[in-house]
């Protein structure tokens, strides 16, 4: 075949045209299969956004503290002997006056019937002087005794009447001693356990016999920072009554429902730890608070502009608390928030987000939902879930 002739002819042009056109359409078509079968992109997660809601809440300061005794006292013997008694039990709660312990009376009943007898000698001595004195009266004006005498006798009298007035102490100071070999709870409260046993010698403001704390009503003391004392101190925290109160829960508790009242602020901050000593008294009737044990102690400091979302829109990155929100052409951006307390049902978020910002309430368990991610947001509300 003469090929040369052939291409030269227009009927071989023809069919060259053909080909190139079946071969153009075959590589269309195969194109169009490859991007038919190709997985089409996966649709942006939905999510529920909500601007916070803006409000004015009270604002509460909390402090960790403890609770100690409005009194507490160190029980010791004021006069010397042996221990013969003791008259309660450890731990035992006891009123004023009730008796602790017994010392050896009977040197200090001696004391106390020698001073009697003394007593009753100087009124003998002082009856008869008193007699010799009125005597002298009456011989002195018919000249039987001599002016000089009767002063005698009068001097003898005044120092007779001295002398009794001496014995009279003397008999009270012994009856003293002897009252108080009767060792009694200088006010109400929680005995401790005894430090001496029956028999033991004790030594007159010495030797420590036990210790007692009132336990109602009682104090918890904490300390407040100088920015928060600053604060209360311009601003006047809220009061009733001219008392501030305070609210306390013990390590265990979840309420607030222990209120007292401040009733006591250091009078200088404490140079190293830039904190003032503050102290509440609370009531204690059935006395199960305990001196030593740890609790908070929220104090209102006035109102304060927050806002609130829900618990739920709250996430943690290591340490920090963050909130989700949405821009306006729908990507997630993370923000640091510090948080509040609740209120109303909602978490007060003290700064880090603007009432503008349009923070995800709902759709965070999606794993889609990440920083940077596109979404699709539906519009929510945040509104309070409890009074």
């Amino acid at each position: 075949m003469d090929w040369t002739r052939l291409r030269a002819s227009p009927r071989f042009a023809w069919l060259s045209f053909g080909v190139i056109v079946l071969i153009a359409a075959a590589v269309f078509r195969n194109g169009v299969s490859a991007q038919e079968g190709a997985p089409a992109a996966p649709p942006a997660p939905g999510v529920t956004v909500a601007h916070p809601l803006a409000e004015v809440v009270p604002r509460w300061d909390e402090y960790t503290g403890r609770f100690v005794p409005i009194q507490h006292v160190e029980v010791r013997p004021r006069v010397s002997g042996a221990v013969e008694k003791i008259h309660f039990t450890d731990g035992q709660i006891v009123k004023a006056g009730d008796l602790l312990f017994t010392i050896d009376q009977r040197p200090y009943q001696i004391a106390v019937d020698s001073a009697r007898a003394e007593v009753a000698r100087m009124q003998a001595q002082t009856s008869m002087l008193s007699k010799d004195v009125a005597r002298g009266e009456t011989l002195v004006s018919g000249g039987t005794i001599t002016k000089r005498d009767m002063d005698q006798r009068r001097g003898g009298s005044d120092s007779a009447r001295a002398q009794l007035l001496g014995a009279e102490a003397s008999l009270r100071n012994a009856e003293l001693n002897l009252e108080w070999t009767q060792v009694r709870a200088p006010i109400a409260g929680r005995v401790s356990d005894r430090r001496i046993d029956v028999g033991n010698l004790v030594q007159a403001g010495t030797t420590l016999l036990t210790t007692i704390v009132a336990l109602d009503p009682i104090h918890f003391e904490f300390d407040v920072s100088e920015s928060d004392f600053l604060h209360y101190s311009r601003s006047g925290a809220t009061r009733q009554k001219g008392k501030t109160p305070a609210y306390v829960r013990l390590s265990d508790e979840t309420d607030w429902k222990r209120m007292g009242s401040i009733d006591f602020l250091d009078n200088q901050l404490n140079a190293r730890s830039g904190t003032i000593r503050a102290r509440a008294v609370l009531d204690n009737k059935d006395l199960f608070l305990t001196p030593g044990a740890f609790g908070r102690v929220r104090v209102n400091g006035g109102d304060l502009a927050a806002l609130l979302i829900p618990d739920a829109a709250i996430a943690s990155d290591q340490t920090n608390k963050i909130v989700m929100t949405v821009t306006p052409d729908n990507k997630v951006v993370p923000k640091p928030v510090s948080l509040g307390p609740l209120h109303k049902g909602l978490r007060v978020i003290l700064s880090g987000l603007d009432p503008k910002d349009r923070v995800i309430t709902a759709g965070l368990a999606n794993p889609m939902v990440r920083p940077g991610a596109i979404v699709a947001p539906t519009e929510g509300v945040i509104a309070p879930l409890a009074n």
